[in-house]
């Protein structure tokens, strides 16, 4: 019977690989040669468990009960085929002001200029409306211009009716279409295959950086592709 079969894995982990961090704006970095895709949100949005459960590793990503630990850019090498970016996590009140000026020209400069960067997967917890730092961080996405995938976190955490509430009050809130927002939970699972997908649908997409016609003309930094959104 149909209800039997099982929807393939879009994103089957065959190797993982961590490659070193970036721990400052214009430091080490690994070569760019592949696809990358960055993940970005705050200190408490749930991003290493969300990166647990996608990559289907109980420890990836280290799950930390103190926020805004992570202080550097770290990369991992996907199946040989794209480069997985964890950003730190932003928004968090206990950082000093000095880290959080050294972390604006990091997480910035590397968004800017990373030439094979595909795309960035921005976490939002559904629980809330989304604060000064992530409204911050979604215009500065606009404004470079990449691809962008929301997703909402923690919505284990919703009975129905208040799912259904938050859906439209963050739907109202970011002026998309409730498509264009992905519910997550890294305990149920929830998710998880619609953002592989979309992660790999990212990395086999021409670069957003490229020439948007047959002519050779260069759309200028920041100008979104024809159809795309952030």
């Amino acid at each position: 019977m149909s209800d039997s079969i099982s929807t393939p894995d879009p994103l089957v982990i065959r190797s993982l690989e961590f490659i070193g961090p970036m721990a400052e704006a214009g430091g080490w970095r690994p070569p760019s040669e592949l696809p990358e895709i960055a993940f970005v949100g705050r200190s408490n949005v749930g991003k290493s468990s969300l990166l647990n459960r996608l990559v289907r590793r109980k420890a990836f990503a280290r799950v930390s009960n103190t926020p805004g630990r992570t202080r550097e850019i770290n990369f991992f090498r996907v199946n040989n085929a794209f480069v997985l970016a964890d950003l730190p996590g932003y928004g968090y009140a206990r950082i000093s002001k000095e880290r959080k000026a050294a972390w604006k020209p990091l997480i910035e400069g590397y968004l800017r200029r990373s030439p094979m960067l595909r795309g960035v997967v921005q976490l939002l917890d559904v629980r809330h409306d989304p604060t000064g730092d992530d409204d911050a961080m979604l215009s500065f996405l606009a404004d470079v211009g990449v691809p962008t995938l929301l997703v909402l976190t923690k919505i284990d955490k919703l009975r129905a009716r208040e799912r259904d509430e938050r859906l439209q009050a963050l739907t109202n809130h970011l002026g998309v279409d409730p498509e264009q927002l992905m519910p997550f939970s890294s305990v149920t699972g929830e998710g998880r295959d619609d953002l592989a997908e979309a992660v790999v649908a990212l990395c086999a997409a021409r670069s957003w950086r490229e020439s948007d016609d047959e002519d050779g003309v260069v759309a200028p930094e920041g100008a979104p592709p024809d159809g795309s959104h952030a």
